[in-house]
């Protein structure tokens, strides 16, 4: 089993950037496809980027497609979320998320979940 631990939230003004870090413990990042997610108040939990389990594959919500890029660096057990040009509409709380055995953007195929990071812009 693995654990995942994200930081790097906090608040930027519109425009800014922050990178958001995955940790895991437990277990060697390396043998799970990983995900990141988000969610903002009253709605429901969305996708945002996934990763191959080797880092040649990434696939981005449209909404963030030019501006976010995930990665991966096995020898730290870390997952990155770069967030550019960051707008109002991103303000959420964002999830990192390992699956064991799928490449997804579905949040039900991930078994494995962080406890999330806030994320707040400011225009």
């Amino acid at each position: 089993q693995v654990q995942l631990v994200e930081s790097g939230g906090g608040l930027v003004q519109a425009g800014g950037s922050l990178r958001l870090s995955c940790a895991a413990s437990g277990r060697t990042l390396g043998t799970y496809f990983m995900g990141w997610f988000r969610q903002a108040p009253g709605k429901e939990r969305e996708f945002v980027a996934a990763i191959s389990r080797s880092g040649g594959r990434t696939d981005y919500a449209d909404s963030v497609k030019g501006r976010f890029t995930t990665s991966r660096d096995d020898a730290k057990n870390t997952v990155y979320l770069q967030m550019n040009s960051l707008k109002d509409e991103d303000t959420a709380v964002y999830y990192c998320a390992a699956s064991a055995w799928i490449y997804s953007s579905a949040p039900t195929q991930f078994n494995y979940w962080g406890q999330g990071t806030q994320v707040t812009v400011s225009s």
